[in-house]
């Protein structure tokens, strides 16, 4: 049984790569690419928040050293909180504010992610939206017609789910689906390939598919897998 998981995990990171790589980056010559992060920091995931702060530095460092790339963090927690920095392309700039953070007991607020999503894109496109989360408790209806909103404009949500909640997982797929993302769930036993999979992402937003190939290559690992299936 044990084996048959770590199979099914091993073609689910190999899919999402897939479906990163095939996403094609809408972005003018000469402009950088623009990536937000959102990050559910609701009671939930403070069991996991140290590491995966950790892990969201490796992320911001590496998005920040391919060159050509805009961060903006936006978070929800507590009753009704949501923020978003800058816009930034220094990783330090992000990792200060976000060391800050800490959890707070509330519900979901997905809806404020894919409305501010929508609302930087109409100012200035956005080239991804990536959102980690480990629950959902809005209507699903409203969130999958955001989602379809970006995927029309062009902004894919690429979603990492924590844990195994079946309710939130079905909603986390029709989000990257109707929004031409991809979807991969992740927990304390995948982190290093959580890390590379968030790493892909910001590589892929920065500098498209070619960018993705030269860190493939460079990884190895899970993201060597992504260079045989481009065809």
């Amino acid at each position: 049984m044990a084996k048959d998981i770590e199979k099914s995990d091993k073609d689910e990171i190999a899919e999402f790569l897939a479906k990163v790589s095939a996403t094609p980056v809408r972005q003018p010559p000469g402009k950088r690419g623009r990536l937000i992060f959102a990050i559910d920091a609701t009671a939930s995931r403070q069991p996991t928040w140290d590491h995966a702060s950790h892990l969201q530095r490796e992320m911001f460092d590496e998005a920040a050293s391919t060159g050509g790339l805009e961060l903006q963090i936006a978070f929800f927690r507590g009753f009704g909180e949501f923020k978003a920095t800058a816009w930034t392309s220094d990783s330090r700039a992000l990792f200060r504010p976000m060391s800050k953070v800490f959890c707070l007991g509330g519900h979901t607020q997905i809806e404020k992610v894919l409305k501010h999503a929508l609302k930087q894109t109409k100012k200035d496109p956005v080239n991804a939206v990536v959102f980690v989360g480990d629950a959902m408790e809005e209507e699903a209806d409203r969130l999958c017609h955001l989602a379809g909103q970006l995927g029309m404009l062009g902004v894919p949500t690429f979603v990492f789910q924590e844990g195994h909640d079946t309710f939130a997982e079905q909603c986390f797929r029709q989000i990257a689906k109707l929004s031409g993302g991809a979807y991969c769930r992740f927990d304390s036993a995948s982190a290093a390939a959580l890390r590379d999979l968030l790493r892909a992402v910001a590589v892929y937003a920065a500098g498209g598919r070619k960018a993705l190939g030269d860190f493939s290559q460079k990884t190895g690992g899970e993201t060597l897998l992504l260079l045989k299936q481009i065809k």
